[in-house]
């Protein structure tokens, strides 16, 4: 197999990661027991990037990541995140960029996770109150102490990259990247490549939309947010409906499911690009590694191209998308 690097002078990693929140919030329910039993199963696999934040269970997931990977932290990448507080109130959130926070933010994950350093640390949302040159300023503060070994962006924009990188080199910028979610294309994923900034993709499967057999919106379990998403809402799910349809029918032809065919998709544009497929489900992680084997043919990703081109989805990413840097 084949590793990828992150950034330019970055750790190798396996193709893919796995992403952690739905292990604690978000998705509906989770059992920590068959959470944990999904993360070794991913490092038996070869799987070494582990993605969580410290929002996710607001602080519960990085304790569950903390906890399953305790014994064997030397086969692991660790990443998290901080900038989004919810400070004690599960519905609220705020921003916080400051200098300050970034440190007591990196010591409350390193106790939550315990580890003496944190291998990727991304800012999870820019502050639009301080200038990103004092919060990467301060990141890089952690990583000369040794708390932080590289760091790495969410969601901002290819100006906001170039100012962060700067001030110091940005090993991974993580957006939401897949056949539905494709504005990195225009200006960020360019901005990346010419900085050496590697592109780890969240929600690469489209919070399972890709995946072919989503049930609608109104029958999701209590508690899993996209029953609010503008993706999954009645005036969009039918015409999105017909597009997963499509895909259905070319991951038919090519002999994989929806969600192989989608990340195997992802892959294919550059060995740059990182995903992170998020499951708390042990059948649903070993489908997800095989796509890793899998090579499209020029046929496949042109018929791919003409049935999802940029822009055919309805919806947008989020409810409230004013915290998204653009």
């Amino acid at each position: 197999m084949k590793l990828r690097r992150i950034g330019r002078e970055g750790p190798e990693v396996f193709p893919l990661g796995l992403g952690c929140m739905g292990m604690s919030e978000f998705y509906g329910s989770a059992r920590e027991s068959e959470s944990i039993a999904v993360i070794h199963r991913a490092l038996d696999l070869g799987v070494n990037l582990l993605d969580t934040a410290d929002m996710y269970g607001i602080g519960e997931n990085e304790r569950l990541v903390g906890r399953a990977v305790a014994d064997r932290r030397d086969r692991v990448l660790l990443a998290t995140k901080f900038g989004v507080v919810r400070a004690g109130n599960p519905a609220g959130r705020g921003i916080n960029g400051s200098p300050e926070y970034v440190r007591a933010a990196c010591d409350a994950s390193l106790a939550r996770l315990g580890v003496d350093h944190i291998d990727l640390y991304y800012l999870h949302r820019r502050d639009p109150q301080v200038p990103i040159e004092e919060t990467v300023g301060a990141m890089a503060e952690l990583v000369r102490a040794g708390k932080v070994r590289w760091l790495g962006l969410s969601e901002v924009s290819a100006r906001t990259l170039r100012r962060a990188c700067s001030v110091h080199p940005i090993s991974a910028l993580q957006s939401e990247f897949s056949l539905f979610s494709r504005d990195v294309e225009e200006s960020v994923l360019p901005a990346a490549r010419e900085l050496g900034t590697s592109l780890v993709a969240y929600a690469p499967i489209s919070r399972g939309l890709l995946g072919g057999a989503l049930p609608p919106a109104s029958e999701l379990a209590d508690g899993d947010f996209r029953r609010a998403a503008p993706r999954f809402t009645s005036e969009n799910a039918e015409h999105n409906e017909r597009l997963v349809a499509r895909i259905r029918e070319i991951s038919n032809e090519a002999g994989l499911s929806p969600a192989q065919l989608s990340l195997a998709w992802l892959l294919a544009q550059g060995e740059d690009i990182v995903p992170i497929p998020g499951t708390k489900r042990l059948s649903y992680l070993e489908q997800n590694v095989a796509a890793t084997d899998v090579e499209l043919s020029e046929r496949t990703l042109s018929a791919l191209e003409s049935a999802v081109p940029p822009g055919a989805v309805h919806g947008e990413r989020y409810p409230d998308m004013s915290h998204i840097d653009r």
